[in-house]
């Protein structure tokens, strides 16, 4: 069975080993130290850790600052405040001047659980994608997000990780460095293509199983960076299985699956179903309750399948 672990772990790993291995690494925390796992840097480096308590906007106008005088800001807190709250200062203060600032935001997606609505970021994708100069990653497990947060650092201009809190397995096998902008074919197939990121990637693969039961080959894509967009193995996808179906854990208003249709209605338009949250909050329960109500599991991703399967006929 495979290693379960937040993608939240993943990035506090990066943040210790940046932290030994880059002194103009800076991380700030919105109060939320612990649950970001920003404190496992500021245990090691507390004289490169401020704490901003419950003010997000301040947290971000000062790692602008930080930014401008040549340093390397993670700012870290839940996913819903740093895209909701900050989200002016994220746009003036650092993307408008695109400066060197890593923003992570945490418990993203309704995998979040009790915490419920007001708690599970579902639009972050879609609010930090439409700013000019923002990288967006979504990684699909903690080893993923451990190698994404180093990338991030060396990564030129504004980032935002996607993380979650929730355990998921570790399905990563390539241990080589992340490539920022880089899709990732996990299984091959020639009837259709299933893209996903974050922890759908393995329900996307479980589908990819349960779909070869009934005879059919499903390519299954990781797609860690929504933007830039490897849009060269989306296209070839396309073109060689002639449908997609993307999977979220994210609202499919612009999130992942709308981009992926933006790029394909431009250069080779194929039938698009799109499997995640569907205009709507979440609500509060088990983690793994909530996937199956809202149908981000496996079983959703079939159905999907099957459905875009009939459309490409």
């Amino acid at each position: 069975m495979s290693e379960l672990k937040a993608t939240r772990d993943g990035f506090g790993e990066a943040l210790v080993e940046l932290g030994k291995t880059n002194d103009n690494v800076i991380v700030l925390s919105a109060d939320l130290t612990a649950s970001t796992r920003a404190n496992w840097f500021r245990d090691k480096y507390p004289e490169r850790f401020v704490d901003f308590g419950v003010a997000e906007q301040d947290m971000i106008s000062t790692a602008a600052g930080f930014a401008l005088c040549g340093k390397i800001p993670f700012a870290c807190t839940f996913g819903i405040f740093a895209s909701g709250r900050a989200w002016d200062q994220i746009r003036v203060s650092v993307c408008y001047m695109n400066l060197n600032v890593k923003i992570a935001g945490t418990h993203g997606g309704i995998s979040v659980g009790p915490d419920g609505a007001s708690h599970q970021a579902l639009e972050e994708v879609t609010l930090m994608r439409v700013l000019p100069n923002m990288t967006v990653i979504v990684p699909c497990d903690s080893e993923e997000a451990r190698r994404a947060t180093l990338a991030a650092a060396s990564h030129p201009g504004p980032v935002y990780l996607r993380l979650g809190r929730e355990p998921f397995p570790v399905i990563t096998e390539y241990k080589g460095p992340f490539k920022i902008g880089e899709a990732v074919v996990l299984r091959d197939g020639t009837d259709l293509s299933i893209v996903a990121n974050g922890i759908m990637v393995h329900e996307a693969l479980k589908a990819h199983d349960e779909l070869k039961k009934q005879g059919i080959a499903a390519r299954v894509i990781n797609l860690p960076t929504v933007k830039p967009m490897d849009k060269e193995k989306i296209i070839k996808a396309a073109t060689q299985t002639g449908a997609i179906v993307t999977a979220e854990e994210h609202t499919v208003v612009g999130g992942m699956g709308s981009a992926v249709a933006e790029v394909l209605s431009e250069n080779y338009p194929v039938p698009v179903k799109m499997v995640g949250m569907k205009d709507r909050f979440g609500e509060s329960g088990d983690a793994l309750e909530l996937m199956k109500y809202f149908g981000l599991t496996c079983e959703g991703i079939v159905k999907s399948a099957l459905e875009v399967l009939k459309l490409k006929k």
